[in-house]
């Protein structure tokens, strides 16, 4: 049975190629003319999937990503965008964005990003290297609760989305190993991952503003120049 996904993107022209492109790849599609149609949408269906355009009139994706992860959904999320800036991908990871295609982009790499983010989030359903820690755990100073999805740290508290929540099981894990950034991708992305490392480094950015005494001189999470990360417990 083909994936069911929800696609927001306020240009008719774009919607229409969009739904045309990924029916005629067996997918079930609903599309919504902007953020707030969006919204209204996701309850009525099971979806596998939401694909969201960043500007959009009344609620931008941004929003309509903020606001679905507040409710708790763990749906895969898609962004497209024409701004390539750092800053714009560091806010929609934030949010808990799991992937970004940039406009004008081919049929191709579309289906491609779409089919991984699905895989990865079937492959969510199988135990993670962290399986066996306590729903709360330590990462270095912090205090990790898994139910919760918080980082506490000297009495401060941070929410930590999906992605931040699985880097700090896969380290916790393993401390005092290296987890390769390869590793590290596999674990949390799953194998399928249609992207780069760099996602991985903005999310460990992110990680340890929350679990870090002093994110730019990180003593928990250490970067092993040229190989990736180690958890010093």
């Amino acid at each position: 049975m083909k994936a069911r996904l929800l696609i927001a993107e306020d240009d008719a022209n774009i919607r229409l190629g969009l739904v045309a492109t990924l029916e005629s790849d067996g997918y079930h599609v609903t599309a919504a003319g902007d953020g707030a149609q969006a919204l209204k949408l996701y309850p009525q269906g099971k979806f596998d999937l939401v694909i969201l355009d960043v500007m959009m009139p009344r609620q931008s994706g941004y929003d309509v990503c903020r606001e679905l992860r507040k409710q708790g959904a763990t749906v895969p999320i898609l962004f497209l965008t024409a701004k390539g800036e750092e800053v714009d991908k560091v806010v929609g990871l934030k949010l808990g964005a799991d992937d970004y295609v940039l406009k004008p982009f081919g049929v191709h790499e579309l289906l491609a990003r779409v089919e991984a983010l699905l895989r990865r989030a079937r492959q969510s359903a199988v135990p993670a290297a962290g399986a066996e820690l306590p729903p709360v755990f330590r990462l270095g100073a912090a205090e990790i609760d898994r139910r919760k999805f918080t980082a506490t740290l000297g009495g401060r508290s941070a929410d930590l989305t999906a992605r931040e929540l699985k880097l700090a099981e896969a380290l916790a894990a393993h401390p005092g190993e290296v987890l390769t950034r390869d590793m590290l991708l596999n674990s949390v992305w799953g194998v399928d991952y249609f992207g780069t490392t760099r996602t991985l480094d903005q999310h460990i950015a992110q990680l340890r503003k929350k679990i870090e005494k002093t994110p730019d001189e990180p003593k928990t999470i250490v970067t092993v120049h040229g190989v990736g990360y180690r958890y010093d417990a």
